[in-house]
This record gives structure tokens, sequence and C-alpha cells, in this order.
């Protein structure tokens, strides 16, 4: 995955709740540390996410994003 964020943290998915547009995803970091981010409820399912999948929050300027490879 090549993106232009420089900011990219590795984590798997500990708790997700979804809404009727969003989702609330949070990734455990290895640290221990958490990050959440709200994406749309199209979004996570397009990534396939579910609870224990790898996947990356990618911070920018104003936002952060969940990818996955």
């Amino acid at each position: 995955m090549k993106i232009s964020a420089r900011n990219t943290l590795q984590g798997k998915v500990i708790n997700m709740l979804s809404g009727t547009v969003n989702t609330e995803v949070q990734l455990e970091l290895p640290g221990g540390d958490t990050i959440t981010a709200v994406i749309t409820k199209e979004a996570a399912q397009k990534l396939e996410l579910e609870l224990g999948k790898t996947a990356y929050a990618i911070i920018d300027s104003y936002n952060v994003l969940i990818g996955v490879d």
C-alpha cells in the first residue's frame, strides 16, 4: 500500500460499532494504545473489516483514515 500521508500506524481491529451510515473502528496499536476512527459503513464493508484483522490508521492534517493491505 503506497500513500502520501506520512503518519501510518499498524494495529488490530478490537472493536467496531456500526450505525446506519457510519462505523466506529477501534485499533489496538503494538504498544497497547488504541486509536479510533469513524468511517462510512460502506468503507468498512469494502475493507472487509472484522475483529482481529490487521489494519492501518492513516493520519493526515485533518483526518484519521483506516486502510488494509
